[in-house]
């Protein structure tokens, strides 16, 4: 169990880069520059608020478990 952990942990930093990336280019930087008020408004939450809560707890989160942090031998 412990090894599927660690490999989830892995599957949880990519979804981590591929969210952010995601987040960036599809969701934050089209919003800011369409020139529109309510997509600049919803693009800065996305870029600066959202983005880095999302991918920053997902990669803590599989740190953690690529680490050993949640296995059972403790």
């Amino acid at each position: 169990m412990n090894g599927l952990k660690k490999i989830l942990g892995i599957v949880w930093i990519l979804a981590a880069l591929v969210v952010a990336y995601f987040g960036i280019t599809v969701m934050g930087v089209p919003k800011i520059t369409s020139g529109k008020q309510e997509d600049l408004v919803f693009g800065i939450i996305i870029l600066f608020v959202l983005v880095p809560i999302v991918t920053g707890g997902m990669a803590i989160f599989g740190y953690y478990s690529l680490t050993g942090e949640y296995s059972d031998d403790k």
